[in-house]
């Protein structure tokens, strides 16, 4: 591939709710341009795309994909992206890197749940977009339908530029509102017949065209003047208007086509290089890494870039994708690590085509290229010039809520799965790893099931590590309800020395979070002094273990209040078995009671489904301590509910909304858990107490 400068470049992320059929549309405008030379399926697993084994299972997108093209003297970097939730971290990565989106919706399905979401990424970052209505051939195909659930959705500014010809079974070319010129396909899209509108779709486009020459004149004021005085528009000045609506992201238009029978890709790949906007159109907003003043880059300016996707390949190692905001660079050059202060030395520059590589000897401005081998450099991470430093923003990625405890399934690969779980998070921002201090667990962090279960396979294929993931234990908490006061003794005597530990303990609950407290209350020595470190010693140890399931106890005063001694046969260890003896005998007569973590969850959907979602929070024992309005349709409801009710809190909230909610969490305190579930957790306890021994 030929070296581009920054005007002939098109950076485009092709974003869907999963199943509208964007991979096949990627596929088709691959083959369209020539980029490869057999039209691939998703559904045989010879999409150039989605190459992964995991994709190949599935039959989904998992991870962005760089797929480079060139049409009409154009490079176009197109990214494809998952459709799914699980992975909106390849979504946030692949939006950072483009300068437009091109928006696939399903004819038969319309406007759906992660269809509003990728728009709404799109919008924050202020990109323009193209709708493209794919599967017109398909069975409840109704262009017009989803045309109007988009405006409905996303305002006005939606304008189709195209019109179907036909539908379903009888679809068979695109009507041009520009040109009014009918395109009929032929040979398999390959070629197209140029003909005049069909007449019984003629008034549609007429009144279609008035709909878009009035979008396109309402960007430019001399247009619109022209336009309410009741003059034509020419052709170029319809594309004028329109070219600056939608590098303002003001005018959205909207394509057709299908892109399994291969009708509208030509016309999609010509849109998209005459309406999208080419990089660098305004400069980049940076900041100085030291002095964290404002900093701008343009093109013309000394290198600078963002790595916005991290890959480990098993042959080449470390995989580095890099948008360019400015300057250029070439193989065997050094780059500066603004985010880490760190000078990198790259070998080869390559772009890659789903998995295929291309050297490229030069990068410029506005591009995208990959490298390899970086040992400093993540996800998210600037790269510039030494001598001209910047830092971008970084890339703001959702917080995973999902979380599972995992586990080596073979004895002896403990050890693989810290470094394959390190590469795995170098890769996916939003998979996490925490070793819980109190259950000693390793836990995994991830958007959801599908998510961590991708994320396990390519443990085994990658690092050969065979993983199993469970639900994390909790750490539950023990504490008494009442006082008591207990004696301990400790006596042993066989041959020589004896044991002798004699103590009272009195116990007495203290208020939630105060953890313990050990009085000393001894007077006239009854217990010498050199003996109370040890009574304490022994008190803790016993409360690290409680009466009823085993779990910690807290909140406890412990007063030691007499005891006794013997001259030759007391000891330090004979006193601290008499305070655990006491401790424990006393704990069972003080009132006990297990105590369950309470987390302070914040769940934000839209107002419509307020109500279910606070019936489900109370099938949980949640207790909703309120709800607000926060604009734009959504609400807020906050709550305290149980950890062990929220270990699938995400798929159940995604299924209650349909993927419209989101919700945070973090723990608040503890509180007795119900007798009757308690019960439970106590019996389990005894019955895994007696499997291990």
């Amino acid at each position: 591939m030929k070296e581009y400068k920054s005007d002939k470049l098109r950076n485009v992320g092709i974003v869907a709710h999963g199943g509208s059929g964007k991979t096949s549309l990627t596929e088709a405008m691959l083959f369209n341009s020539g980029a490869v030379n057999r039209l691939g399926r998703v559904d045989d697993g010879s999409a150039t795309t989605d190459f992964e084994p995991e994709e190949v299972k599935r039959k989904v997108t998992i991870n962005t994909a760089l797929a480079p093209c060139e049409w009409r003297d154009h490079k176009i970097n197109f990214i494809d992206t998952p459709g799914y939730a699980d992975f909106v971290a390849e979504v946030k990565s692949a939006l950072r890197a483009v300068d437009s989106t091109l928006i696939v919706l399903c004819a038969a399905s319309g406007v759906e749940v992660e269809t509003e979401k990728v728009w709404n990424y799109a919008s924050e970052l202020g990109l323009p977009r193209i709708g493209f209505i794919n599967k017109m051939d398909r069975e409840n195909a109704d262009f017009y339908s989803v045309v109007d659930s988009m405006k409905e959705k996303f305002g006005n500014g939606v304008v189709p530029v195209q019109l179907p010809i036909g539908a379903q079974d009888t679809f068979k070319g695109i009507v041009d509102l520009i040109t009014m010129k009918a395109y009929l396909a032929e040979k398999n899209g390959k070629e197209y017949i140029e003909s005049d509108i069909p007449a019984d779709i003629l008034e549609q486009a007429e009144a279609a065209r008035m709909v878009l020459i009035e979008a396109a004149a309402e960007g430019n004021d001399e247009l619109l003047t022209k336009y309410l005085e009741g003059e034509e528009l020419t052709d170029d000045e319809v594309v004028s208007g329109l070219l600056t609506g939608i590098s303002q992201a003001k005018v959205f238009p909207v394509l057709c086509g299908s892109a399994v029978k291969n009708i509208g890709i030509q016309q999609a790949l010509d849109s998209i290089v005459k309406y999208l906007p080419a990089p660098g159109i305004s400069p980049v907003i940076g900041y100085h890494p030291v002095t964290k003043e404002p900093v701008e880059r343009s093109i013309g300016d000394p290198f600078s870039g963002i790595v916005f996707k991290t890959t480990a390949d098993p042959f080449v190692g470390r995989l580095s994708y890099i948008r360019l905001y400015s300057g250029s660079i070439k193989p065997d050059s050094t780059l500066y690590n603004a985010t880490k202060d760190k000078a990198e030395r790259i070998g080869t520059l390559f772009t890659l085509r789903g998995k295929q590589q291309d050297p490229v000897t030069a990068v410029h401005a506005g591009d995208i290229v990959v490298v390899a081998k970086l040992q400093e450099t993540g996800t998210g991470d600037s790269l510039s010039d030494k001598d001209k430093p910047i830092l971008f923003e970084t890339i703001s990625y959702p917080k995973p809520m999902f979380v599972r405890a995992i586990e080596a399934k073979n004895k002896g690969d403990e050890d693989k799965i810290g470094q394959a779980l390190a590469r795995l998070m170098d890769e996916d921002p939003t998979f996490k790893v925490r070793k819980d201090v109190e259950t000693h667990q390793l836990l995994v962090y991830g958007m959801g099931e599908l998510h961590l279960d991708i994320m396990t396979e390519r443990m085994k294929r990658k690092f050969g590590v065979e993983t199993l993931l469970t639900n994390p234990r909790i750490p539950y908490r023990e504490t008494i309800r009442g006082s008591a006061k207990v004696e301990g003794k400790h006596k042993k005597q066989s041959g020589g020395h004896g044991q002798y530990g004699h103590v009272w303990l009195q116990l007495d609950p203290l208020a939630p979070g105060a953890q313990f407290e050990f009085v000393d209350s001894i007077f006239g020595g009854s217990v010498p002094r050199q003996y109370i470190p040890a009574v304490e010693k022994g008190v803790r140890d016993a409360l690290n273990g409680g009466v009823l399931a085993g779990y910690p106890m807290v909140d406890v005063k412990v007063t030691l209040t007499d005891g006794s001694y013997h001259t030759v046969d007391s000891s330090e260890m004979a006193f601290k078995i008499a305070s655990t003896m006491a401790l424990r005998k006393g704990a069972l007569q003080a009132k006990p009671v297990l105590l369950e973590p309470i987390y302070a969850v914040e769940v934000i959907v839209p107002e419509s489904y307020m109500g279910d979602v606070i019936g489900d929070l109370n099938t949980k024992r949640g207790r909703i301590q309120g709800m607000e309005p926060i604009g734009g349709g959504l609400g807020k409801i906050k709550a305290q509910v149980p950890m062990a009710e929220m270990f699938r809190y995400s798929i159940d909230l995604r299924s209650i909304t349909q993927g419209r909610g989101n919700f945070d969490m973090s723990f608040s305190h503890y509180e007795d858990v119900p007798a009757r579930i308690a019960e439970n957790i106590i019996a389990s306890a005894k019955k895994d107490k007696m499997e291990e021994a």
